[in-house]
């Protein structure tokens, strides 16, 4: 589908695809992990059985991914959830199931709890809650936390792609948006797949999540050899049969 462009609320112009039901209401949104987009493997084929299955679809870049406008060093969980819930609201209509990877985990929870009317499911893939104080910040040595605390940001390795900025605003920002440390109230079905071998979100984060999510239809399911990216063709195979099995129960 064509790449198309809405001013999100901080007046960047916000990449989107979409595509409507062909039957029936349901809509399945897919939301990007840190410093990604909606180029990845994952997204490009659950937008085609999405499409296939007569389901709608939307994917969007948050600012400073992607195509959208913006610098992803002045990015905070409160501008990614602004534009993710911009997103929701301006480009869908109807029931959503939300479908996060990583940090878009977060961004679904984070949705979810402020569209409970509109979020019906949710399908989350290595979801990352909380992650830039739960995970990210216990990480740094002193000497880096010091660094942005002092200086405002410091350069974090990154095993996907060059060093890249993290500022003390994400940091600050991300406190006021944690949900694991008292229940996430949603009634809906909820379907987590989580990787063993993921060194960027242990599994023992999405254990915590289970834990915390007030949901009864929530199952998880692990994958011993499955690393953080869950995009082998039998992770995918696995996301589609989730999601299909979500559009049924939601039937």
């Amino acid at each position: 589908m064509t790449t198309s462009y809405f001013t999100g609320p901080n007046g960047h112009r916000l990449a989107f695809r979409r595509s409507n039901a062909s039957t029936g209401d349901l809509t399945f949104v897919w939301m990007c992990g840190f410093k990604s987009d909606m180029t990845g493997t994952k997204v490009v084929r659950l937008e085609d059985w999405a499409n296939q299955a007569g389901h709608g679809f939307l994917a969007f870049d948050y600012s400073g991914h992607g195509q959208s406008e913006g610098a992803f060093a002045d990015g905070t969980v409160s501008q990614w959830r602004a534009d993710a819930l911009a997103a929701i609201d301006a480009q869908t209509d109807g029931p959503l199931v939300l479908v996060g990877s990583s940090m878009g985990g977060w961004m679904a929870l984070l949705c979810a709890l402020a569209r409970p009317e509109r979020v019906k499911g949710l399908v989350l893939i290595a979801p990352a809650p909380d992650f830039t104080e739960k995970l990210m910040w216990p990480e740094f040595s002193p000497e880096a936390q010091a660094e942005i605390m002092e200086t405002g940001q410091t350069l974090r390795p990154s095993d996907y792609d060059e060093p890249y900025v993290i500022t003390r605003a994400l940091i600050e920002d991300g406190r006021q948006w944690q949900i694991l440390d008292k229940p996430i109230a949603f009634d809906g079905p909820v379907r987590i797949l989580q990787g063993m071998e993921d060194k960027d979100v242990p599994w023992t984060h999405a254990a915590r999540l289970v834990d915390a999510m007030t949901a009864t239809d929530l199952t998880i399911t692990l994958i011993k050899d499955g690393d953080h990216r869950l995009s082998r063709e039998q992770d995918i195979a696995r996301l589609l049969d989730t999601c299909t099995e979500i559009a049924r129960t939601l039937a």
